[in-house]
């Protein structure tokens, strides 16, 4: 009966959040900028996914660049959204909450109400999160996606790469022993995994597209 208690009094804002964060996670920030800025939809050019690294082929770097760091302010905004509510929660339960809300949020990246819920692969709003809550590990991850990057040119194997190597390094970092944590923690390579699900198959297959920082000389 204690658990009801504790959640029957916590105050109905910590029930709200949550929702708050979804919507935020929702606003399909590449759709709206390439069809409302640019008149051409993202979803019906390259890869069809409403993320930033199609904008990125589609519509250019400038475009891009302003999907990305808006899809990774969705993440950490939400995340940020706990700090309304942190009195109601000790040290373990405010870390699990601040998951929860970046959770929610990157569910609604994946499965955004606004676009009938086909949205992108939440690796952005993903890594908005983890910079607010555990710094450390998200700028490891980062130099370690570069570096695949750097020698792959596949986005997409290397946004699997550093989700993989994610919650060994947020544990690490952190010596976190909450279970609920790392169990949350080890869902995120497992979404990015089967968000990336038709990459790996075209990885598998030599057919997944490239991308190069620079302009390739050609001849």
């Amino acid at each position: 009966m204690s658990i009801v208690f504790y959640f029957c009094a916590m105050p109905v804002t910590v029930y709200l959040l949550p929702i708050a964060a979804y919507l935020l996670g929702a606003i399909p920030t590449a759709v709206w900028l390439s069809k409302y800025v640019y008149g051409k939809d993202v979803r019906e050019h390259g890869s069809k996914n409403a993320g930033a690294t199609n904008t990125f082929r589609v519509l250019g770097k400038q475009a891009g660049i302003m999907v990305l760091i808006a899809d990774i302010l969705k993440g950490t905004l939400a995340a940020s959204l706990s700090l309304m509510v942190a009195e109601q929660f000790n040290a373990d339960d405010l870390m699990l909450y601040k998951l929860a809300l970046g959770f929610t949020a990157t569910m609604g990246h994946i499965y955004s109400i606004f676009i009938r819920f086909k949205g992108g692969k939440g690796v952005a709003t993903f890594t908005g999160m983890l910079y607010f809550i555990f710094p450390l590990a998200a700028i490891t991850c980062t130099a370690f996606f570069l570096i695949v990057f750097i020698f792959s040119h596949y986005i997409s194997l290397s946004s699997m790469s550093s989700a993989l190597l994610f919650p060994i390094a947020a544990i690490l970092f952190y010596q976190l022993d909450d279970m609920r944590v790392m169990l949350l923690l080890g869902l995120i390579p497992l979404i990015v995994l089967y968000t990336h699900r038709s990459n790996m198959l075209r990885l598998a297959r030599g057919e997944e597209s490239k991308m190069y920082l620079y302009k390739r000389k050609s001849g």
